[in-house]
């Protein structure tokens, strides 16, 4: 996925509000990879008051964030409505009003909060659908407090290669979407002016009975391909069937695997906020300085 063009948001949005009454219940790599990271906060100290989940499709993260910082007011914000809706339902009137917990269906890329705004911002299995990664580093850089921490996960190019060769074998046009590379990430958080960032990665692979299982699910987790070169129109028979062929050469103790490249990824708020004066000077406030 190129940073320049990128997927077709319109089209991220329809296919994951299509897709949100029965996410859950194909989201198993999303909990697993979400459990992953949420794990890795064990090593950070930080006591968030306000949290911002990215991407938060139905709220199992949101969930999971409310119940290790009981005292930290969340926002859940996705770009389908759906998923808002299902998020939202997750917590009942008392923790909305009282804790004032909020869900928003927005933009990653244009956010509509305030800046500094978050502690915290959370995203799991998400920037993968934002074409202009720097740009949306930057996005989340302005809503973090100076300090805050940002930290997230994404899906690198080696994600579903199996299923990506497999189609190779039957024509040239794009069929699995295409994710950016580790590097590539880390590269545009410093471009970002994001401090200290840190990436790896790591690989994860569901394995499938039979092929027809594996589209099922990704139509329903509403991961459809929405890249340039897509083809257009329902795939026939015959090239399903040419498909299924290609995929079994991969097949290992009688099972298929699916690969998924996972990024980890995490960095901070640069600790001052430096802002351009006119004629390009940089002013520094005073009392960061006495705060030095």
């Amino acid at each position: 996925m190129s940073e320049s063009n990128g997927p077709d948001k319109r089209k991220v949005r329809d296919s994951f509000e299509r897709a949100a009454v029965g996410y859950d219940e194909v989201a198993v790599l999303q909990r697993e990879v979400a459990a992953r990271v949420i794990e890795r906060l064990d090593l950070i100290r930080i006591a968030p008051t306000h949290i911002l989940d990215l991407g938060a499709g139905t709220g199992w993260c949101t969930a999971a964030l409310a119940a290790r910082y009981p005292k930290a007011r969340l926002t859940a914000l996705d770009l389908a409505h759906g998923m808002v809706r299902l998020a939202r339902r997750r917590f009942g009137p008392w923790a909305r009003r009282f804790r004032g917990h909020r869900f928003v269906c927005g933009d990653a890329q244009r956010l509509p909060f305030a800046d500094g705004a978050f502690d915290l911002v959370f995203s799991n299995l998400t920037l993968q659908w934002c074409g202009d990664l720097e740009a949306t580093f930057g996005e989340l850089r302005r809503v973090l407090r100076p300090g805050g921490l940002l930290l997230f996960t994404t899906l690198g190019p080696d994600t579903l290669y199996e299923l990506r060769e497999s189609w190779r074998a039957v024509d040239s046009r794009v069929h699995v979407n295409s994710f950016t590379d580790m590097h590539h990430v880390g590269d545009a958080m410093v471009r970002a002016r994001l401090a200290d960032p840190v990436v790896d990665v790591e690989r994860i692979t569901m394995t499938y009975g039979e092929i027809g299982r594996l589209m099922r699910d990704l139509k329903e987790l509403g991961a459809r391909n929405v890249n340039d070169g897509r083809p257009k129109g329902l795939t026939g028979p015959a090239r399903v069937k040419a498909l299924a062929a290609a995929y079994e050469t991969f097949r290992r103790d009688g099972r298929l695997p699916a690969t998924y490249e996972v990024v980890y990824g995490h960095a901070w708020a640069p600790a001052t906020q430096r802002t351009a004066a006119p004629g390009g000077e940089t002013r520094i406030p005073v009392s960061v300085l006495r705060r030095r």
